[in-house]
């Protein structure tokens, strides 16, 4: 007789299925490291430039390294001429998601180091792609509003050329810094549901490209990536709501979840979530909306005063909960938001699938093969066991 599925496993919550080098969580005490560097040290001293390098490849790069490795990027930006065609006759209102993971495969057939299975090959497809991903998220936006596409800016950086070619206006310098912390935050997150998705397809041998289409699809789901945009979704309903408390109530009463809160793995506030916070005032205040970052807070001061009287003050605000206004006051649209995610999650998927590849963690490369259990019948419409089954040959 089959034995009973332990259900503290399922969806491999709490089951360990690698080792890792790229990033730490402490869920309990609310710590996030990037090899060896705490997330609050990177988001106030690097840029997302110093930290995709310090992802990709385990140390933060001297001045001359950074240097080397910003001008690859670059020089990688430009996306081939066949991807916009794509882009143009794809139905407008297609899912941004959707175009990006469609868009990837695109970009594998063009890329050079395809079929080069090394280290080296893929560490320079990993520049192509967090090079081109903001590209390809700016120019689906700008297609499918009929705007003319804009030339990449090399004197901006990484992030401050993404707002330039999405909007068409150079962004200042606090608003682009914002964006770039805001990638600096996003940037890897151990096993979490789309960077397994990269590692699990990679582990068959497919190449990087694969395992990051698989990545964009996981991402675009609302438990995951598509958080940030049902956030937003939320706080633009409840603009006019006056009665904050009793709709967060009556939501909890009835069964419903309040977007941006709560997280797998933290059980205290998620610590991106900080920044993000401080961040949704700093420019609220900045651009004369400060009207979402004290919803949110509203939101939140009643979300965790109803949980702790359900017992649950382990349900804390999470990275979405905050980046959706924040991405909301940078003038993104909602659907850009996972996106945005993606721009950012473009390195750490890059440094998994290379580890996933290369054996950096103990006992890779692997094929990944979990075991399910079987709860179905094993004779058909007579729906015996399988000792009976087996005892009838």
């Amino acid at each position: 007789m089959a034995e009973a599925v332990n259900v503290k496993n399922i969806g491999l919550r709490g089951v360990t299925v690698a080792d890792t080098k790229v990033s730490f969580i402490d869920g309990e005490k609310g710590v996030l490291i990037y090899r060896g560097y705490r997330i609050e040290e990177l988001a106030e001293k690097s840029s997302f430039m110093e930290v995709a390098y310090l992802v990709l490849t385990g140390t933060l790069p001297d001045k001359n390294e950074l240097a080397s490795f910003t001008n690859d990027i670059l020089g990688a930006r430009e996306i081939p001429d066949y991807v916009y065609e794509c882009f143009k006759k794809m139905p407008k209102e297609g899912n941004p998601m959707d175009v990006l993971q469609a868009a990837v495969p695109l970009l594998a057939m063009d890329d050079p180091d395809l079929k080069d299975d090394t280290r080296e090959g893929n560490f320079s497809m990993a520049i192509r792609l967090i090079a081109r991903m903001p590209t390809l998220v700016s120019a689906w936006h700008r297609i499918r509003q009929g705007l003319e596409l804009l030339p990449a800016d090399d004197s901006l950086s990484h992030a401050a050329n993404f707002l330039w070619q999405l909007h068409g206006e150079k962004p200042d310098e606090e608003m682009a810094q914002a964006l770039d912390t805001c990638l600096v935050l996003h940037a890897d997150h151990t096993f979490n549901a789309s960077t397994f998705a990269c590692r699990e397809v990679v582990s068959t041998r497919a190449h990087m490209y694969a395992g990051v289409t698989g990545g964009l699809g996981a991402l675009s789901g609302s438990l995951h990536g598509g958080a940030n945009a049902q956030v937003m979704k939320m706080l633009i309903e409840l603009e006019s709501e006056e009665d904050i408390a009793g709709w967060v109530k009556g939501k909890l009463d009835g069964g419903g979840r309040i977007m941006g809160m709560g997280h797998a793995v933290y059980k205290t506030m998620d610590p991106r979530a900080k920044y993000l916070k401080d961040m949704a005032s700093r420019l609220g205040k900045k651009t004369g909306q400060e009207r979402w970052h004290q919803l949110s807070t509203q939101i939140e001061q009643t979300g965790l005063e109803e949980f702790r009287k359900r017992g649950k003050t382990n349900i804390q605000p999470n990275v979405d909960f905050y980046s959706a206004p924040v991405y909301h006051i940078m003038g993104i649209p909602r659907d850009l938001m996972t996106p945005i995610f993606a721009m950012s999650r473009i390195a750490g998927w890059c440094a998994h699938v290379i580890e996933e590849k290369f054996g950096e963690a103990q006992g890779k490369p692997a094929l990944y093969r979990p075991k399910a259990e079987y709860v179905g019948q094993y004779c058909g419409l007579m729906g015996c066991t399988y000792d009976e089954m087996e005892s009838r040959g």
